[in-house]
């Protein structure tokens, strides 16, 4: 349900998006939320306060899109988790393009404060359990390997279509062959591997 704490933070993710971190001031949130001046201030009595709660909203809103995703999603070969993977990075960088770029904000901040680092940490413990599920149930012998460095590959293609964008994006190609090459070492064990249900 809308507040008007989250109509805030939603706005300051927007804004962090569009426009970056230097950008985040309480009077600019309110202007992007439509509010009374000093609607923010009444929330959030500092900035370190609102970026704090920001790196909350973000994560609130990318584990339910997770946790959306996560019971409908069984990946049970290389090619399928593929998939899954390309239209995560579609939609990262299309219809969630504001979000993502406001999450690799907040990354940013967090270079700088070990709070807001602890904070992404803990909460994306919980998207790392699901992502292994998914590269166990594709077939992996070593998901606790494989499923770092599918990740970070997926990482690095949706921060560089982020920062430099592409129309014919690359990530269906690359991915694709990130997991074809990954699936000739599951091969010898993938033979009386069961499919397994995520969620």
């Amino acid at each position: 349900m809308s507040t008007r704490r989250t109509d805030l933070l939603d706005a300051a993710i927007t804004l962090l998006g569009e426009q970056g971190v230097r950008a985040l001031t309480h009077r600019a949130v309110d202007a992007t939320a439509g509010l009374p001046p000093g609607s923010a201030a009444n929330h959030f009595s500092t900035r370190d306060a609102l970026i704090k709660a920001v790196a909350e909203r973000i994560s609130d809103r990318e584990r339910a899109r997770w946790e959306e995703l996560a019971p409908t999603v069984y990946p049970t070969t290389p090619a399928e988790l593929a998939e899954v993977m390309i239209m995560l990075a579609r939609q990262s960088t299309g219809p969630d393009r504001a979000l993502t770029l406001a999450r690799y904000a907040i990354l940013g901040e967090a270079a700088n404060q070990p709070g807001l680092r602890d904070h992404f940490l803990s909460i994306g413990s919980r998207v790392d359990a699901y992502f292994l599920n998914w590269v166990r149930a594709a077939g992996s012998p070593r998901p606790e390997r494989d499923a770092p460095l599918i990740m970070n590959h997926w990482t690095g293609l949706v921060l560089h279509q982020l920062a430099i964008p592409d129309p014919a994006f690359a990530a269906a190609g690359q991915i694709t062959d990130l997991m074809h090459t990954l699936e000739k070492s599951w091969t010898p064990t993938r033979s009386g591997t069961r499919s397994t249900r995520i969620g």
